[in-house]
């Protein structure tokens, strides 16, 4: 906690001193900044049906429990001048048994310059990339328990949890919201050896670019992570399409030598967003998005959120909670989820939101359909995000690692309690 206090009394100083100097050269406008700051948390409680052979701290265990701290947010922020915005995070994910320390760091850090509403140019360390609406999303906001995952292609493998150091553009212009960024990955030092995987060369720059078009009630370009449901709040329906590219992001070996093949990562999707409230004062929230991704020949990554094994596992899945979430190949992915009307439950102001996530993916690696389904309900107290319980399953497939065909499905249930100071 001191190390937090810490960090918050380093950032608000430094930005009182930065306001100082830019607001000087404005006194003409008379400008105030003003700084925000909030703290908020997600905590898990979880039973898990393990893949099997998994590990919990070297013994066998087919079934687990564990309480754990999800994600720790920090948000500071501050409009320096009427034209230039400053954005910081500190935080970090998955805190539960296996460690003692809570892996909090910085992970955005940026300044922003608007030169208009049409044109603003960004620089630092941020989720400010493009491909998809979902490619880093608000967590605070989110519908599902959890993230779709896979739309972090990269995700601590040449990012941090989905942020890298780069330059952005941005701005709407009329119904159209666009961003296009220049990444700067970080470098893979692990030689990839059994298959395609990240390569350990020089990294390239990473471009991407999202355009959307918003039919109705405009979203707002502040922040890099799209809001998940407005509940009753906005009426949206956006249309999207983007796009992600860097050369030779992929070998089958050891990048530095010339045997070796190395492939560029091409990836894009289209994909659409409705947030639409009622008459009856319930609203609708739906996502539909077309993902097509190469990351090289038959790369297939498993990945288990929060994964609270060891080690272990003897199917193609690996151990704990994990799945093959991400690889070269097509993917779908649909959210559906309806908010009642505010209403007394158990003696509180609250509106109830059930939903339901699927992804179904194509994956050149297996020799079946990849289909995931989280089924979640939210219950947020006076029907903001602030204070929100949730109860969620994810219903997920396991693979054979000699076939690579589907063989059964195991589950995972979660209790989460998101809790925000403002």
């Amino acid at each position: 906690m001191n190390l937090v206090k810490s960090s918050i009394k380093i950032f608000v100083v430094a930005i009182i001193l930065l306001s100082s100097i830019f607001v000087s050269a404005q006194e003409k406008e008379k400008f105030k900044p003003t700084i925000k700051w909030n703290v908020r948390a997600q905590l898990w409680l979880r039973y898990s049906d393990l893949n099997e052979g998994s590990l919990v701290n070297g013994e066998p265990t087919s079934t687990y429990a564990d309480v754990s701290l999800r994600r720790l947010r920090i948000p500071v922020t501050s409009q320096l001048t009427p034209k230039l915005y400053f954005y910081s995070i500190i935080g970090g994910n998955n805190h539960n048994f296996k460690s003692k320390n809570f892996p909090m760091r910085i992970l955005d850090l940026y300044a922003e310059y608007a030169f208009s509403k049409a044109f603003e140019i960004g620089i630092g360390k941020s989720g400010w990339q493009g491909l998809n609406r979902w490619n880093v999303r608000s967590n605070k906001t989110l519908m599902g328990l959890d993230s779709p995952l896979f739309s972090l292609n990269t995700v601590n493998k040449t990012d941090d949890i989905g942020r890298v150091l780069g330059v952005w553009v941005k701005g709407q212009v009329g119904k159209i919201d666009y961003r296009l960024s220049f990444g700067n990955p970080i470098a893979v030092t692990n030689i990839p050896s059994g298959g395609v995987d990240f390569a350990n060369n020089r990294p390239r720059i990473k471009t991407s670019s999202y355009v959307m078009y918003q039919f109705f009630e405009h979203e707002s370009n502040k922040s890099a992570y799209p809001t998940g449901t407005y509940l009753q709040a906005k009426k949206v329906f956006n249309i999207g399409a983007g796009f992600q590219f860097q050369e030779k992001a992929m070998s089958d070996g050891d990048a530095l030598l010339a045997t070796t093949n190395l492939y560029d990562m091409k990836h894009w999707a289209v994909d659409s967003f409705l947030n639409l409230p009622l008459n009856n004062e319930g609203a609708i929230t739906a996502y539909l998005g077309f993902y097509d991704y190469d990351f090289g020949k038959d790369y297939i990554r498993n990945v288990g959120a929060n994964n609270p094994t060891s080690g272990g596992g003897s199917d193609f899945n690996g151990a704990g909670v994990a799945f093959p979430m991400i690889g070269t190949g097509t993917t779908w992915y649909t959210q559906f989820g309806y908010a009642f009307k505010k209403s007394k439950f158990l003696g509180y102001p609250m509106v109830i939101q059930p939903n339901i996530a699927i992804q179904s993916a194509n994956w050149d690696a297996l020799n079946d359909q990849m289909t995931v389904y989280d089924f979640t309900v939210n219950f947020l107290m006076d029907g903001k995000h602030g204070r929100k319980m949730s109860f969620g399953y994810q219903h997920r497939p396991i693979f054979d690692a000699t076939t690579m065909n589907q063989k059964n499905y195991k589950g995972m249930f979660v209790m989460q309690y998101q809790i925000s100071l403002k």
